[in-house]
């Protein structure tokens, strides 16, 4: 389980991409990197991290789900995710 400080801080740069996202877009499109640059840094996507929305696991995150691939299991043989089940032939 990752440090509640890193968790905190993926979700202060989450809320400031979405702050100035408009912004941003705009000056990209008229190619004013000056004022790209008087941005705040973490305004920009690239500095986004995904992560697990329960744990903030780093590693092994299932994009479509939004979670790592330890708690998909554990939730999946649980029956907390709708539709999917273990595999048997």
């Amino acid at each position: 389980m990752a440090k509640e400080s890193i968790k905190a801080r993926q979700k202060k740069r989450e809320k400031m991409v979405a702050k100035y996202a408009q912004k941003h877009a705009a000056l990209k499109a008229a190619g004013d990197y000056a004022g790209l640059d008087l941005l705040p840094k973490n305004a920009s996507p690239v500095r986004l991290k995904n992560r697990c929305a329960l744990t903030g696991r780093p590693r092994g995150y299932m994009r479509y789900f939004g979670i790592s691939r330890i708690m998909f299991r554990d939730m999946a043989l649980n029956g907390l995710i709708p539709g999917v089940k273990k595999a048997s032939w």
